[in-house]
């Protein structure tokens, strides 16, 4: 993955690593409530994620490039930052890895603020961003993606370095009291026997966990 669109994915990386085990209180009831390995096809890679206690959301993340509009590179995650509950409990993940993606979903104890993840994704649907101020401008276009329910919100962002596309796939929906966000980049692994194609793979897992979440 490319230095411009590591940046997106800050809050979603933190410190964590993939485990294996049984939930304990207080993240038991989210635990419950995600996708496990037998919810996916065989040859999957799957894997739950748990962050290191005391550490802050992107604590050994990138940090944000300069962008034109001011504020574009990691808008999505500065929206979901300033609303973002702490502590135990308060989220859990997993990863699942594919030939030809990697997707990392959260299941949040709290609502997200999707109007202003709409705003902010309508705001830099097309900006530059630059590793530095003497840089030239990296073009990325934030593009809406259908195919989830109503009141849910799925993007991909594209940038384009030297005329080669890359694009990350993002999804955020709320359930009740509670939210699910996930994200996905393609990558190649012939060793993982599941096969995946973006955005499909990853929109039709994002419904999937929505659905077990709302029937949990």
């Amino acid at each position: 993955m490319t230095l411009a669109l590591a940046s997106a994915v800050v809050l979603l990386s933190g410190c964590g690593g993939t485990v294996s085990g049984t939930a304990t209180w207080p993240g038991a009831t989210l635990q419950k409530a995600l996708l496990d390995e037998a919810d996916f096809p065989a040859g999957v890679q799957y894997g739950r994620i748990v962050d290191e206690p005391g550490q802050p959301d992107g604590a050994e993340g990138p940090g944000s490039m300069l962008s034109r509009p001011k504020g574009c590179a990691n808008v999505l995650t500065e929206v979901i930052k300033e609303t973002a509950e702490r502590g135990p409990g308060s989220a859990a993940k997993y990863a699942a890895a594919y030939d030809g993606a990697r997707i990392v979903m959260t299941v949040l104890s709290w609502n997200l603020d999707l109007a202003a993840l709409k705003e902010a994704a309508e705001r830099c649907a097309k900006f530059e961003a630059f590793f530095d101020p003497n840089s030239e401008g990296i073009p990325i276009t934030t593009t809406e993606l259908p195919g989830l329910e109503a009141g849910a919100l799925a993007y991909q962002q594209t940038m384009n370095l030297n005329n080669s596309p890359n694009s990350v796939y993002m999804a955020f929906q709320n359930v009740g009291r509670k939210a699910v966000f996930g994200i996905a980049f393609p990558g190649s692994n012939p060793r993982i026997t599941a096969k995946a194609s973006l955005p499909q793979t990853f929109l039709g897992v994002f419904a999937k966990q929505v659905r077990k979440l709302r029937a949990s």
